[in-house]
């Protein structure tokens, strides 16, 4: 009896009937997994997140993220010793992620996926992507309201800019312990984005608004800005947005700086192949295994399961979809005053969610008038939106770290 009592003890069995909150993460990981791998909800982050969290809510696993205090003196022990006393996670957490190195790693890769070329060719519509920051900011500020603290606050609202990289950034540096629901909800936001947008313009937008035509708009008043060398505006194009960036809001340059990298290699061209190809394939696939599960294993039962969790949750929908209200609310004002009409699915792409938010205004444009394809227009939007949720969280991290 005393073997199989020795036996029962040693499994995770003992643990989880002492603690049936073990359970509940379990069913939550599961249902990541389902949604990752049955419905094709952003399965390459939703996958590995929802298998850290298996992975973290085994009892006696030693894989779950312990956050650093006061107390255990992590911060001041090496990475060596981490690995010892608390498990190999903790030593690819704070290694990868407190350092904040794997993000930027992840937005040069998408920088090296990105043609700035929309952009270029519709630079007024840029504009719509900073307009679409105000869910950001909204939230933060009612957040504060509610009692979060200004730093969870910021990090409650970034989740607004549709941008998994910039969100979980942003939390790393100003509130870690919350760094598993806000990556789980900006992720799954960013997944609900063919749900989420066309719901608020179907609420706030007229159908006479969502057939205007920007092909016809622009016949009838045609711009007078023409790029003639593409080619070179798209290399000059990140070495600009870099510089001045850098120089006005210092502590977004991991991220714009290397979103700016990314796209320079690989508009070079051939004679950096090589390594905009290794950006985009080993490079960035290593960063988002390790990103996926690290976010994952900081959601252990005690730390989830909480009030908080749940806040963050619903105030990841508000700010997602104030986002999107207010690109559309400037795009209205905009069209109050200007002859050149706008559609206002433009200002909904203002989002960070490249291409999926382009790709969904394109269809409601599309099943309101079969002829209006706006998909370049909207993706000048959409990228600018990338530039103006990394800018933005470069200013919260300026003014509260």
């Amino acid at each position: 009896m005393n073997i199989f009592e020795n036996l029962y003890k040693m499994t995770a069995f003992s643990d989880m009937v002492h603690d049936p909150s073990f359970l509940l993460m379990l069913v939550i990981a599961f249902i990541l997994l389902y949604l990752g791998i049955k419905k094709g909800y952003e399965p390459l982050l939703l996958v590995p997140i929802a298998f850290g969290i298996l992975l973290a809510n085994f009892p006696g696993g030693r894989m779950e993220v312990v956050q650093a205090t006061d107390e255990n003196g992590i911060m001041n022990m090496t990475l060596l010793e981490i690995a010892h006393d608390y498990g190999i996670m903790n030593f690819l957490y704070y290694s990868l992620i407190k350092t904040g190195l794997l993000p930027p790693i992840i937005f040069m890769g998408v920088g090296a996926l990105t043609d700035f070329g929309p952009l270029l060719r519709n630079l007024r519509l840029a504009i719509f992507g900073a307009a679409a920051q105000i869910g950001i900011f909204t939230v933060m500020l009612c957040a504060v309201l509610l009692g979060f603290s200004l730093k969870e606050a910021a990090s409650l609202g970034i989740i607004g800019g549709a941008d998994g990289p910039t969100a979980i950034y942003t939390t790393i540096l100003l509130a870690p312990h919350l760094l598993g629901p806000i990556a789980i909800a900006a992720y799954s936001y960013m997944a609900l984005v063919p749900v989420i947008i066309p719901f608020v313009v179907k609420c706030l937008c007229s159908e006479k608004e969502l057939k205007i035509n920007m092909k016809e708009q622009e016949k009838l008043f045609p711009s007078k800005l023409e790029i003639k060398n593409m080619r070179v505006a798209k290399i000059i194009f990140p070495i600009a947005i870099g510089v001045v960036v850098s120089l006005i809001v210092p502590s977004s340059a991991p991220l714009i700086g290397m979103l700016m990298f990314g796209n320079l290699i690989k508009e070079i061209g051939a004679a950096t192949f090589r390594l905009s190809d290794a950006a985009t394939g080993a490079i960035m696939n290593s960063a988002t295994i390790f990103l996926g599960l690290c976010v994952g294993a900081t959601m252990s039962a005690h730390e989830f399961l909480e009030w908080t969790t749940i806040g963050i949750i619903v105030g990841g929908f508000i700010a997602f979809a104030l986002s999107i209200a207010g690109g559309i609310f400037f795009v209205k004002i905009f069209n109050l005053f200007s002859k050149k009409k706008i559609n206002p699915l433009i200002g909904a792409t203002g989002l960070s969610a490249v291409p999926m938010a382009s790709r969904v205004a394109n269809e409601v444009a599309v099943k309101y008038d079969n002829k209006n394809h706006l998909l370049q227009y909207a993706m000048s939007s959409n990228i600018a939106g990338v530039i103006g949720s990394a800018v933005a969280a470069g200013v919260l991290i300026s003014f509260l770290s």
